[in-house]
């Protein structure tokens, strides 16, 4: 009796193993995956009846937003770590907890992408490297390299070592001609699918490639000698420049800057401008070529001297025959030192050549149109220059009409196309006016000849020196009436001979036709045919 009392009381007093096995605690959310810096709410809870001391252990700022009987809810703000948070409850002097990992990310919301450097010499090394700041959790990232529409490397970081845990991936290339002008770019996903996530991308501003060879010198084409105020000629050239489209030049003659124009073929690029030195003395062309970080610079002395045109004067560049012409030659006052000149054109130039030259002489007809001409010539810089200018005489002098250009006898042919000729001489040019029997004839134009024309015609040539007349007889040779008849009966007799002739062949034709197509009767028909030629020689 006594061991079933004890027995009784035992069962109905609880144990404490039994307590513990019949409460939980739970949390909600059961999974967390917070952005950088945002706010979380977590409820804890318990399925004891009648719970005691509760609560959440956690190093983020907490504030107990909410409770009943059986649960507590608390507000986690500004959330910058990842970490884990323990809710507990206690029951009966038993207490129980459970935990909540709460995931930070960060989307890579910037892509960085480097060139180093971005112009590369060919052959030379070059890093490509691409770094995102500020992304989590980093074992979920991955950053792929990509060169044109090529996959370059891709890196992901599950395995990367927690002291190396930064996001950047480094690549390091050997440049070569066809990298030239190659884009480069950088594409990051983090992916957040096995937290429950989404799955975030990115992608880094695009970067080209400049690969080039510089190694040359440029060299300058231009004259050593430059003529002050007068445009000249000069090139700059680099050979051995890829690429050579790119190059860029830069003229100047001493302080000024000359507007050079480009060109380009294969690995030779060069410049040409034109160069207007305005000041006399020793200056300097150079020529400075660059591509990308590299420059060459090359420099050339030029010397710029004066020397305008030496000076021509006819005192009386228009004078009458027979007055006196005095012709000088001498140096431009701009010219230093003074050249040394030459009047050519004269039989009696000073010699040796001075430097002023000059020709005294009377003017005459046949110094019309003669030309002079003045040669000075200067040494500059061991180079001897010669500069000329030239002039041109004209000597007025009354008209005349010589027998030369103008006869005074003419023969025009019946029926042809005739013109009367007549050129007058004289400066200024005369003017010339013919008239026939006191009637004005138009010397110029073609007249068909005939009988009527032959005739006295009368020709003034006039300038403003004075007037000359001349006579001019013009005889018409045609056919005369008796050579027209006998010819006429010269032609009569000739056609009729011919027509006796052509009567005769006609009739002596068919008998020795028939001697060939009939030699059994030849004896008959030579009597025959020697008796038709009896008559035909009586009648001729």
């Amino acid at each position: 009796m006594l061991l079933c009392a004890v027995w009784a009381l035992l069962t109905l007093t609880p144990c404490p193993g039994s307590t513990e096995m019949q409460f939980e605690v739970s949390i909600w959310p059961d999974r967390a995956l917070v952005n950088f810096g945002q706010s979380l709410t977590v409820n804890c809870s318990t399925t004891c009846a009648n719970p005691g001391p509760s609560g959440i252990e956690t190093l983020l700022k907490k504030t107990q937003v909410g409770r009943g009987p059986q649960w507590k809810e608390f507000l986690l703000e500004d959330i910058t770590k990842s970490s884990i948070l323990q809710c507990f409850f206690s029951c009966s002097g038993i207490q129980k907890d459970t935990s909540l990992d709460i995931i930070v990310y960060r989307p890579p919301e910037q892509v960085i992408l480097e060139l180093q450097p971005a112009w590369v010499a060919v052959n030379a090394a070059f890093t490509v490297s691409c770094s995102v700041p500020r992304v989590a959790p980093l074992e979920n990232l991955t950053l792929t390299l990509i060169q044109g529409s090529q996959e370059l490397r891709k890196k992901g970081f599950l395995s990367v070592p927690g002291a190396s845990r930064v996001g950047e991936v480094t690549v390091n290339i050997s440049a070569q001609r066809e990298d030239d002008e190659c884009s480069f770019s950088c594409h990051a996903e983090l992916d957040l699918s096995t937290y429950g996530g989404e799955l975030y991308h990115s992608s880094s501003a695009t970067k080209i490639l400049r690969i080039f060879e510089f190694s040359q010198t440029p060299q300058i084409w231009v004259s050593p000698l430059l003529e002050v105020g007068m445009a000249a000629a000069v090139s700059c050239e680099m050979a051995e420049v890829f690429p050579a489209k790119d190059t860029t030049f830069h003229m100047f003659l001493g302080d000024q800057e000359l507007s050079p124009f480009f060109s380009w073929e294969g690995d030779t690029a060069w410049a040409n401008a034109t160069v207007r030195a305005m000041e006399t003395g020793d200056q300097e062309l150079s020529c400075l070529v660059s591509l990308g970080p590299m420059e060459q610079k090359s420099r050339k002395p030029v010397y710029v001297y004066s020397f305008p045109p030496p000076v021509l004067e006819i005192a009386e560049p228009y004078p009458l025959a027979g007055t006196a012409v005095n012709v000088t030659c001498s140096g431009h006052v701009l010219t230093s030192p003074s050249p040394t000149v030459q009047l050519q054109g004269a039989a009696d130039l000073p010699a040796p050549p001075e430097e002023t030259a000059w020709l005294l002489l009377t003017a005459r007809e046949e110094d019309d149109g003669r030309n002079f001409s003045c040669e000075a010539s200067l040494e500059v810089q061991g180079q001897q220059l010669v500069k000329t200018t030239s002039a041109q005489l004209h000597v007025f002098y009354e008209p005349r009409l010589e027998e030369s250009s103008c006869p005074g006898n003419q023969t025009w042919v019946a029926g042809a196309e005739e013109r009367l000729a007549c050129v007058p001489k004289g400066n200024p040019a005369p003017a010339l006016v013919c008239t026939w029997n006191g009637v004005a004839f138009n010397f110029e134009a073609l007249q068909t000849a005939s009988h009527n024309h032959t005739g006295a015609y009368r020709c003034t040539a006039s300038n403003r020196l004075g007037s000359v007349s001349k006579d001019i007889t013009i005889v018409v040779e045609g056919l005369k009436e008796g050579i027209g008849s006998t010819i006429f009966v010269i032609v009569i007799v000739a056609l009729g001979m011919g027509v006796v002739t052509t009567a005769l062949y006609l009739n002596y034709r068919p008998c020795k036709m028939k001697r060939r197509r009939l030699p059994y009767l030849q004896e008959e028909e030579e009597g025959q045919c020697a008796v038709q030629e009896g008559r035909n020689l009586q009648l001729t």
